[in-house]
């Protein structure tokens, strides 16, 4: 596999795509403004338990207080009455684990992880483990060997423990006792920032997107770097020389005159992972619809016909959208829970296998991914851990027109709707007459279509009524003047 990373850098604004083979699967975005808050480290204030919840309240410093669940203090014991763990007014130090999303406020635990290049560092933990992606038994236990001595070395052995990242695969001792003195050192310095700290605040922020993306992305099949700020270029030059030096040459600064991100059709790729309806090249089409609670996706034949019989044209269709659902997932960066509508299939064969074909497109996936199978109304449930908003709600809002719901009362309900009013106003009032203010094409259907209506309505109040366009109204939006 090729993988290009092309970084898109403004003042306000910094932009990543991981292109692999030519087609953009995942985009990052972070504003100056208000940057993501995942893996930050706080010393907090719990301002409130719930019992009833196992969860508690706690002011880290942010406009919204933080959540954090029984499960997430201490040894993660769920068993343990939250209120036997915490109590309200009570120092925390924590880590942001999912951002503010709408209304809620940032998930925290007291788990701490402090990420390197090819460690996670766990202070107060007592155990090594290593990334599920490194799949050879003999290697995982090669790198859990190295990190045993490299803590022996350093006098770690019950202090902490270690998670040995994707990235450590193949690398040798030298670069693990690097990377284990350099968390060392860090968390030492935390720890004296926590003791002098006194009321909430950051005890630790997590890189800046750009520098971040290459800690955790810059992997061997990864070819170029282009990054088009000369200021940023150099900023990661000096981070890959101390950090991740194996990857220096394969850095650019790009100048040219066309932007990165149309260049590599990144733009048109965000215009089109902000659409309902996702086109499949055979003819059939996904449908993706973004809730409070879930995400659902509807797999649909569209003008697909197979060459043999209906069975083929279903399976075909949706070993397709299997594969196109893997990368929306995380093109879109969609999580929690996540139906998929599969066209039914009659053969359990073909079930069979386009699961096989979604789970092994979710291998590349970074974030956590757990699959169902179909269940007896032909669903695939599945969940996709949820750290970050989605490209959705990070770039779009709720249409101020219909409220998010999309859909607006047609032009012949807002009619009838301006009829009932007029009677209403009539029967409480009175006027001399009066003066309707309307979308265009409510007066338009006035004129037309409902006219005779407006007509018999004048006669039965035996007031005349007149109209008045106003372009800056909505379709739903009306008033009545009485004059």
């Amino acid at each position: 596999m090729n993988a290009e990373i092309l970084m898109n850098v403004t003042p306000t604004e910094t932009r990543v795509a991981i292109v692999e083979n030519g087609v953009v699967q995942e985009i990052f975005i972070e504003r100056t403004n208000h940057r993501g808050l995942v893996g930050n480290i706080y010393k907090g204030k719990v301002v409130r338990v719930l019992p009833g919840m196992q969860a508690a309240f706690v002011d880290i410093g942010l406009e919204r207080a933080a959540f954090i669940h029984a499960a997430e203090i201490g040894k993660g014991d769920n068993s343990t009455p939250i209120s036997q763990l915490v109590h309200e007014g009570e120092s925390l130090v924590v880590q942001v684990t999912k951002d503010p999303i709408g209304t809620k406020g940032a998930r925290l635990t007291t788990q701490l992880s402090i990420p390197s290049r090819y460690l996670v560092y766990m202070p107060g933990a007592d155990h090594v483990g290593v990334s599920q992606r490194i799949e050879e038994d003999t290697e995982r236990d090669r790198l859990k060997d190295l990190v045993h001595n490299c803590m022996e070395d350093e006098g770690l052995t019950g202090e902490a423990g270690f998670i040995l990242r994707t990235a450590a695969e193949g690398v040798g001792e030298e670069e693990i006792l690097a990377d284990t003195r350099y968390l060392r050192r860090l968390w030492r310095k935390l720890e004296e920032r926590i003791k002098g700290n006194k009321r909430p605040s950051l005890v630790y922020d997590e890189l800046p997107l750009s520098l971040r993306t290459l800690r955790d992305y810059a992997r061997p099949e990864v070819n170029k770097i282009f990054i088009d700020s000369r200021e940023t270029f150099q900023k990661i030059e000096q981070f890959v020389q101390q950090y991740v030096p194996e990857v220096a040459d394969r850095i650019g600064y790009y100048p040219g005159p066309r932007p990165l991100f149309e260049l590599y059709s990144v733009e048109d790729e965000i215009q089109r992972a902000l659409e309902r309806k996702v086109q499949l090249k055979s003819g059939g089409y996904l449908v993706i619809d973004q809730t409070e609670a879930m995400t659902t996706i509807d797999v649909n034949t569209g003008g697909f016909v197979g060459r043999r019989n209906l069975e083929e044209t279903i399976f075909k269709t949706n070993l397709e959208a299997a594969t196109t659902i893997g990368r929306q997932l995380r093109l879109r960066n969609l999580g929690g829970i996540i139906i998929l509508d599969f066209i039914d299939m009659a053969d359990p064969e073909h079930q069979r296998q386009v699961l096989r074909m979604l789970e092994k497109l979710l291998e590349k996936d970074h974030a956590k991914t757990k699959i169902s199978g179909v269940s007896e109304l032909g669903l695939v449930e599945m969940t996709r851990k949820r750290t970050r908003e989605s490209l959705e709600q990070m770039l779009m809002e709720p249409c101020p027109h219909c409220d998010g719901r999309g859909s607006v009362k047609t032009a012949e309900t807002i009619c009838y709707e301006i009829f009932r009013e007029i009677l209403r106003e009539e029967r409480a009032y009175g006027a001399g007459h009066y003066l309707v203010l309307a979308s265009q094409a409510v007066v338009d259907r006035l004129l037309d279509e409902d006219s005779q209506g407006l007509a018999d309505l004048e006669a039965f109040i035996g007031k005349a009524i007149k109209l008045q366009v106003e372009a800056l109204y909505a379709q739903d939006q009306y008033d009545i003047i009485l004059q």
